[in-house]
């Protein structure tokens, strides 16, 4: 994938554009404010992102991230901020509970008014600490030098394992200042935790002595369907989660279904 360099002249709404779209999101769920005009104006003018609006932020939510959960990919919803926000966290708490990579865009008051409770129009003076409570992390946007840097961390978070959906707050201000120049877009470097040989040594003996090896199959092993299958093939049986399901075929005779 070749990567750009950001010019001179683009603001920040413009660069999140570029960098959502370089990084090979294809599409973009949300609702329209006055708030993240200067992200969505950009989304329109580069056009190569689909935008998808809908009636309500909790719609916007469920469908990004109904689109991580298909296509294995990163969903991207984008609301206005304060009661907007608060309108898609029912839907978020969805998607938490199922881990799924969503990169939730949000935006704030302008940063000199954030966190002040200055009644501003949709002002929730405690905006993140909400956030937190429906996120996997929660990051924002503090700065146009900062930008690459912030939206990188953001989606990175979103997509390492166990993955789930992050909340970027990005002021409106902040969104219309000038991008750094010349800055370089980093794909994001998502991490995946690796259990120690000791540990993967002593799996392997308890194998080998089970008499039933069972694997129990959350949301957690829907990267390793190969993995799972040929386990399955050669004498495991099969649990699922409810987010679980699917990660191996239930018609299989060693496949017990959901455990509820």
């Amino acid at each position: 994938m070749k990567l750009e360099t950001i010019t001179a002249s683009e603001t920040v709404g413009e660069l999140i554009a570029r960098y959502l779209a370089e990084i090979g999101v294809t599409t973009v769920f949300g609702v329209i404010s006055i708030h993240n005009m200067p992200i969505l104006d950009a989304i329109a003018r580069q056009g190569r992102i689909r935008f998808v609006p809908a009636r309500g932020e909790a719609g916007a939510m469920n469908m990004a991230d109904a689109f991580a959960r298909v296509s294995g990919e990163l969903g991207v919803c984008m609301t206005s901020t304060g009661t907007a926000a608060g309108n898609a966290a029912g839907a978020q708490a969805e998607a938490l509970t199922a881990g799924s990579p969503v990169l939730h865009i949000t935006s704030q008051v302008d940063l000199e008014f954030a966190d002040r409770d200055r009644a501003a129009i949709h002002d929730v003076p405690r905006q993140p600490e909400m956030l937190r409570g429906i996120s996997k992390a929660v990051f924002r946007m503090w700065d146009a030098n900062g930008a690459v840097g912030t939206l990188t961390a953001a989606v990175s978070a979103a997509l390492s394992a166990p993955t789930g959906p992050v909340s970027l707050e990005i002021p409106v201000d902040v969104q219309r200042r000038a991008a750094h120049p010349a800055t370089r877009i980093h794909l994001p470097q998502p991490t995946t935790p690796i259990a120690p040989e000791s540990v993967i040594d002593e799996i392997a003996e308890l194998v080998k002595t089970a008499k039933r090896p069972l694997l129990w199959l959350g949301g957690g092993a829907r990267g390793a369907v190969r993995e799972a299958t040929e386990l399955m093939r050669r004498g495991f049986g099969v649990v699922t989660s409810t987010n679980g399901r699917a990660i191996v075929s239930e018609d299989e005779p060693q496949a017990s279904g959901r455990s509820t």
